[in-house]
């Protein structure tokens, strides 16, 4: 049997439609959405609507975590936009392709700047989409955490860590553990590039030394300090930042 994971697509339509080949099933992990490159800032809906020079800024408020500074020049520049409307438009068009480009079958959850309610609109015959749920994939049983946790980036799919918690402990023991975020470990948490610290989930880490997966597979963290690590019996795998190298991360059993 043979699993090609990805995770933080990011727009990355083109790869994700090869993502499958060779495959038995395609598992993501969210982040499909492009809001804006940290490494082209020229891509997202956010340099579409505000052009090129307001996205260099932005990031460079954020990197510096200036992020009182990065809302009120996003304030500014939303004034007078309905940015419900705009984002959901730009989102939906990324959407439509994106989903288009899964193979048969995958398995997915969401990331924490994906839209939950609109992926029933796009998740064809084919597309599982599993958050706080379980499959058996080949004999193996797969765990599913969506989402990610609150933090200053405010993004559109963090939840509170109670109900994070609540989800985990809704899947009970599992082989392989498929969540968005990392578990709360500084290596695994530490962006070398952002040059800081993205949330990780202490009920993350908690789960995994209790129930002991195989694998618990995750992203979020485009260039973390470390790609994988062992915690007790469990192998914890960054499967990498999609949207930048193309290339799906293999389970094989």
């Amino acid at each position: 049997m043979r699993v090609h994971v990805v995770s933080d697509v990011h727009g990355n339509a083109e790869g994700l439609a090869r993502a499958g080949e060779g495959a038995d099933a395609l598992v993501c992990l969210g982040d499909l959405v492009l809001f804006l490159d940290y490494a082209d800032h020229s891509r997202g809906i956010f340099p579409e609507l505000f052009g090129v020079e307001a996205a260099d800024r932005i990031v460079e408020l954020r990197t510096a975590r200036r992020f009182e500074e990065a809302r009120a020049l996003s304030r500014t520049l939303w004034d007078g936009v309905d940015r419900k409307t705009a984002v959901e438009a730009a989102v939906r068009k990324q959407y439509a392709e994106l989903f288009a480009a899964f193979p048969t079958p995958t398995y997915a959850t969401y990331g924490n700047v994906d839209i939950p309610p609109l992926w029933p609109e796009y998740a064809r015959p084919g597309t599982t989409v599993l958050d706080g749920e379980r499959v058996e994939i080949g004999g193996l049983v797969f765990g599913f955490v969506g989402g990610g946790l609150r933090s200053p980036m405010r993004t559109p799919y963090e939840v509170d860590d109670e109900s994070y918690a609540a989800k985990l402990a809704a899947l009970g023991e599992v082989d392989v553990l498929c969540s968005h975020i990392p578990p709360d470990v500084p290596e695994l948490c530490y962006d070398t590039v952002a040059r800081r610290f993205e949330r990780g989930s202490s009920a993350l880490l908690e789960t995994i030394r209790a129930t002991r997966p195989k694998y618990a597979l995750f992203g979020h963290v485009h260039q973390p300090l470390a790609r994988r690590m062992r915690v007790g019996a469990t192998e914890c795998v960054n499967v990498g930042h999609f949207a930048s190298n193309g290339t799906p991360w293999v389970l094989e059993w």
